[in-house]
């Protein structure tokens, strides 16, 4: 394969529609959105660049570091679910017959096929009250009174199926950054167990090693590339998140996305969101350098 250098023309003439495009769609705008941050509200749409610090200093209120904080909590816990969630499923997928891997893949990017407004809204479908996770469950109860009360047990079960209230709190907030956000984890780590050396399991295995012991001392640190690369394209997205908290949480769930999202559009406050925006994507920048150095060590240690 010959070094683009040989070729600058050729290299420069297939790069150059993506530099453009990212310079006009991207860098750009997150630029006037950083010169915005530092500027001031003089009017109900006007606002004077003054490269004042003070929306920075408001960002650190008290009350918004309580929805910070509060951010940073739903999505680690976010997170930690959704590994737990898509390890078995992507192990399952690197696993399974030659024949079986590009289906089940495709049920895996399946959701992405539709818009996340939808899918936000089904998850209210199974949520509520009387939506079906409620149904299956008193389904479930029904069947258990059945079995029961012939034996003189009914009473363990109740009089009457009491439905969970899982709707506007943050336990739905949580449930819906799972469903949303599975595929990505769930696809890096595919991509890790995929490449991971079969004959490696053999050996713990043979050795005496139980099938716990394997998968711990080995499995997850050979999946260790995958399960970084998840965390952060889980982790960064659900940090922001506020169509999910606006949408399924309470008024007790609301998260520094859904400030953000007021401050650009009902408060009008744009230097302010501009703040809050930037805040939070440098705590992405944050994540993401230790993401490199993590990865920096490994091929050291490698």
């Amino acid at each position: 394969m010959q070094s683009w250098r040989e070729q600058p023309a050729a290299f420069f003439v297939f790069i150059l529609p993506a530099t453009l495009w990212l310079l006009a769609f991207f860098l750009i705008p997150l630029a006037l959105i950083w010169v915005i941050s530092f500027g001031e509200r003089v009017g109900p749409v006007d606002i004077a660049f003054t490269w004042t610090s003070a929306n920075y200093l408001d960002a650190l209120d008290p009350l918004y570091l309580k929805l910070f904080w509060r951010s940073l909590w739903i999505a680690a816990v976010a997170t930690a679910v959704v590994l737990v969630v898509a390890f078995p499923v992507a192990f399952a997928i690197a696993f399974a017959p030659p024949r079986a891997k590009p289906l089940l893949l495709l049920l895996v990017v399946l959701p992405f096929w539709t818009n996340m407004l939808i899918r936000t809204y089904a998850m209210l479908a199974v949520l509520r009250g009387n939506g079906y996770l409620n149904w299956t469950l008193e389904g479930l109860w029904e069947a258990t009174r059945l079995l029961l009360t012939p034996i003189g047990l009914g009473w363990l079960t109740g009089e009457r199926f009491v439905p969970l209230e899982l709707l506007y709190n943050n336990t739905a907030v949580v449930f819906g950054i799972v469903y949303v956000y599975l595929p990505f984890m769930v696809l890096p780590l595919y991509a890790s167990l995929e490449r991971l050396d079969r004959s490696l399991l053999e050996a713990s295995l043979d050795l005496g090693a139980s099938q716990l012991r394997t998968f711990l001392a080995v499995v997850v640190p050979m999946a260790r590339p995958g399960i970084v690369s998840g965390l952060m394209l889980v982790f960064i997205p659900a940090i922001g998140t506020f169509l999910i908290s606006d949408l399924l949480g309470g008024p007790d769930s609301q998260l520094l996305g859904n400030i953000i999202e007021r401050q650009f559009k009902a408060a009008n406050n744009w230097p302010l969101g501009a703040a809050m925006s930037f805040l939070l994507l440098y705590v992405a920048f944050a994540l993401l350098l230790v993401r490199a150095w993590l990865g920096a060590r490994g091929l050291r240690d490698a």
